[in-house]
């Protein structure tokens, strides 16, 4: 008979140390610039305006850090007609570039074909030129004895403005509607763009299920097209309300000192009357009514997934 012999035990393997990882910095590093962008020529820039709206003197003694915080409570109580002027022109301009813009997008997205690429280069035709020129064309746009307004007092729709108050007798420039006019303009190609984005993401077989289950167009745009295209309108709508809130090239070209915005205020303190507290304690107030206003509106909008 065979004798079975029973084989050695296997000697114990040694553990192997897990492979160093190499470059696990290597995203950090290649944050490293931006972070630093931000905190030289964001982060500092604020802390030393923060500093200077509390700060009590004069250009010619000089201004001391008092911690003034009073200045905030004049500022707002003086300028508040200013500041709620540019939340409404800036609300009309945006409601103005989203009804303009958004069957402009679709457009683009859905019906252009090979036209798409030739009007997406006029879409952004705009950003070729100087925003200053642009704004000073609407001078010329909106003149007197120009045809735009001759059109609008032969439909009679400056009687409906004026009604309103956006405008005074035949005249549009230095009017409100000439601010609005000038922001919407500006600000359209930033509403049309993230638009466009969203609208292109929407996969054309949910409009053909839609119509196997036999929606009418309107539901279905309704239904899926809109909602699908929620992140591009809440991106759109940000990116127009916030510069438009701010900006103080419209009102000063086309408006008067009847319509004038927050910026304006803020560029005059800051360069003519030379009160550098009281500017930078309406910028501070200004930025912080916006981010308020936008974190309503983006929880009100119920999405997260912005263009």
């Amino acid at each position: 008979m065979a004798t079975v012999t029973e084989a050695p035990p296997l000697a114990p393997t040694p553990e192997k140390k897990p492979p160093r990882k190499r470059g696990r910095f290597t995203p950090y590093w290649l944050l490293l610039p931006g972070l630093l962008w931000l905190i030289i020529f964001f982060a500092l820039p604020m802390i030393y305006q923060a500093s200077t709206s509390v700060q009590t003197g004069s250009l010619e003694q000089g201004y001391k850090v008092t911690w003034h915080l009073a200045t905030y409570w004049d500022a707002l109580s003086e300028y508040w007609p200013q500041f709620l002027r540019s939340v409404l022109y800036a609300a009309a301009a945006t409601i103005l570039c989203l009804v303009l813009g958004y069957p402009l997008a679709y457009l683009i997205a859905f019906r252009a074909g090979r036209w798409r690429n030739l009007i997406m280069v006029l879409v952004i035709a705009p950003f070729f030129t100087s925003f200053l020129i642009r704004t000073l064309a609407w001078k010329t746009i909106l003149a007197d004895s120009g045809p735009v307004v001759s059109a609008l007092n032969t439909l009679h729709i400056l009687d409906v403005t004026n009604a309103l108050g956006w405008t005074a007798g035949d005249r549009v420039l230095a009017t409100p509607l000439a601010v609005v006019c000038g922001l919407t303009y500006n600000f359209l190609p930033f509403m049309i763009l993230p638009l466009y984005t969203s609208l292109e993401r929407i996969d054309g077989r949910l409009h053909e299920a839609a119509g196997d289950l036999y929606a009418k167009p309107w539901t279905t745009f309704r239904k899926v097209t809109f909602p699908l295209s929620m992140p591009g309108v809440v991106s759109g709508t940000l990116l127009t309300f916030i510069p438009a809130a701010g900006d103080y090239v419209n009102a000063e070209l086309l408006g008067s000192t009847d319509t004038r915005m927050i910026g304006n205020v803020i560029q005059t303190q800051f360069l003519r009357i030379l009160d550098y507290p009281t500017a930078a304690a309406l910028s501070f107030i200004l930025m912080a009514g916006i981010l308020f206003m936008v974190t309503i509106y983006i929880r009100r909008a119920g999405t997260e997934d912005l263009v």
